[in-house]
């Protein structure tokens, strides 16, 4: 079967989708919505996969008293079938009532809401599922997956109107974060604006498209320079057009990471697990509505509910021990090189080689002679939100994967997806089908390379990052992602529930505890024999 036919199964049937909308219209040689012309289909496919329900109209003149409001809305608990008590392997569901700001219950859906089931005491936590009904009601259901208390946590993480707005921005400013190259001969030097897509002829631009996989990158040529000049890349920052009203839906706590509370019960007690449950059926797949967390939290541990053993990785001799002999390469955004520069500081033995290059993108090597250990890490190529860094270290990770020879004792982890939030989502689809490509390629010379892929996650919002570097982009990204590598041999590294379920606060680069498990699950794959 096709990826297009294994996409297609996947598809929705009954949410309702999003209007129609319709992009300016082209005036370039370029476009921020154009995919290669043999995944257009796909992209297709999986552009229909995410989309947002039907979420309300916002008109120059909107009446904030008209949008949702977390303070007035609700969550219930709702009693077990036949009102008994709460047992291990039951599903709890919680029905969600979204208000406005005069208490009147709202009439459409497309709210963005994050529900969270967990108990501080013995450090436990479950991301819920949210499933709108598109009349401004939604159910959240959780697997009860430990005993004791359990308390639930309903977030408001943006209004349907705010998602409208988030929606009319990416349509209508696709270029709203822009970068800065220098050129440089002799003595003359020049500065110019680039993007993925430049509004301008093509005699005015540096075409930088890269030649193998087909990514667009251009900047404006500059005045006294060729563009065989450009020696350095680096971010530029935003141009975003003011929305003073609009700016009203992004109020913390709120209408956008406001958390909504309960009339009533909050937190239910949960019993041992019952005999009579019937064990051929997994216990968080029971129910009327299914809930299918891919893990949960235990005494700060992450038990994923895949058959995978995670075992602790806790002190460097063990670690040293899992990663002997083996060669990883680590390729993406700074999420990545949180791994990396974790693993150096858990291991004294291996050692970073001084490279001379950028603090922030790299690339990094660092060996262990007596283990015969070495990681590396690189940046993913543009659109990258860098400080300077030189061209010649602008990589696309397609490209590098096609000279990772590969072997039992190799292993790739791929991270690529926070610098991809501020574009049309076909920018991020053209450069993970791209990726896609490059890692069937490397399965089929070296199958019994381990190849690992970390999901997005979650982050701290704040009012100008709602139209930039926001969750509910994330949110498309990271199910755009889940669906292109679906029927592809590797590894998820789950970051999206993993940061989600934790009781600590959410952040673009997750905290030590997420990250050490995060560890503790990629060491686990390589190594599942080992760990304490």
């Amino acid at each position: 079967m096709g990826n297009n036919a294994k996409l297609k199964k996947k598809v929705p049937t009954t949410e309702t989708l999003k209007r129609p909308t319709k992009a300016p219209k082209r005036t370039s040689v370029c476009s921020f919505r154009s995919v290669l012309p043999d995944d257009a289909r796909e992209a297709e496919i999986l552009k229909d996969y995410i989309a947002w329900p039907e979420t309300p109209s916002v008109p120059a003149n909107f009446s904030l008293k008209d949008t949702t409001h977390a303070p007035h809305s609700t969550f219930t608990i709702l009693p077990h079938n036949g009102g008994r008590s709460w047992h291990v392997g039951d599903q709890l569901e919680v029905l969600i009532q979204i208000n406005d700001f005069n208490g009147r219950p709202k009439k459409s859906g497309g709210d963005v809401l994050f529900a969270r089931l967990h108990n501080p005491t013995v450090r436990a936590g479950v991301v819920g599922n949210v499933l709108d009904h598109h009349n401004g009601s939604y159910t959240a259901v959780f697997s009860l997956l430990w005993e004791g208390s359990a308390q639930v946590e309903v977030i408001l993480i943006h209004s349907s109107e705010a998602v409208t707005v988030m929606e009319r921005v990416n349509l209508e400013q696709p270029g709203r974060i822009f970068f800065r190259s220098l050129f440089r001969f002799g003595s003359v030097s020049e500065a110019a604006i680039c993007n993925v897509c430049l509004n301008a002829p093509l005699e005015q631009l540096c075409n930088y498209t890269d030649i193998r996989t087909g990514e667009p990158w251009y900047c404006y040529k500059p005045k006294k320079l060729k563009c065989e000049h450009r020696i350095t890349h680096s971010f530029g920052g935003y141009k975003l057009k003011p929305m003073p009203l609009e700016n009203k839906l992004f109020k913390i706590g709120v209408n956008m990471k406001a958390s909504i509370r309960s009339p009533g019960p909050s937190k239910i007690t949960i019993l041992p697990k019952l005999k009579a449950l019937n064990e051929a059926v997994p216990a968080y797949a029971s129910g009327r509505v299914m809930s299918r967390p891919v893990g949960y939290y235990y005494q700060g541990a992450w038990q994923p509910l895949d058959g995978t053993t995670v075992h602790q990785f806790n002190n460097a001799a063990v670690i040293s021990q899992c990663l002997k002999g083996k060669v990883v390469h680590m390729f993406g955004d700074s999420t990545i090189r949180q791994w990396f520069e974790y693993l150096i500081a858990k291991t004294p033995n291996l050692k970073k080689f001084d490279m001379k290059t950028p603090p922030k993108t790299g690339p990094f090597i660092a060996l262990d002679y007596t283990k015969n250990i070495l990681l590396t890490f690189r940046c993913h190529g543009p659109p990258i939100r860098s400080p300077m860094l030189p061209v010649s270290q602008l990589h696309f990770v397609a490209n590098e994967l096609d000279s990772v020879d590969g072997s039992n004792n190799t292993v790739v982890v791929i991270g690529v997806w926070a610098h991809f939030s501020t574009f049309p989502v076909e920018v991020y689809i053209r450069r993970l089908l791209s990726i896609r490509r490059a890692v069937e390629r490397l399965l089929t010379r070296a199958p019994g390379t381990l190849v690992i892929i970390r999901t997005a996650n979650p982050k701290r919002l704040t009012p100008p990052e709602s139209m930039t570097t926001d969750d509910y982009y994330f949110l498309q990204r990271d199910k755009i992602l889940r669906a292109i590598f679906k029927e592809v041999n590797v590894k998820l590294l789950q970051a999206w529930e993993m940061t989600q379920a934790h009781y600590l606060a959410h952040n673009l680069h997750p905290p030590p505890p997420i990250i050490k498990n995060m560890i503790d699950v990629i060491l686990s794959h390589i190594c599942p024999q080992l760990g304490i």
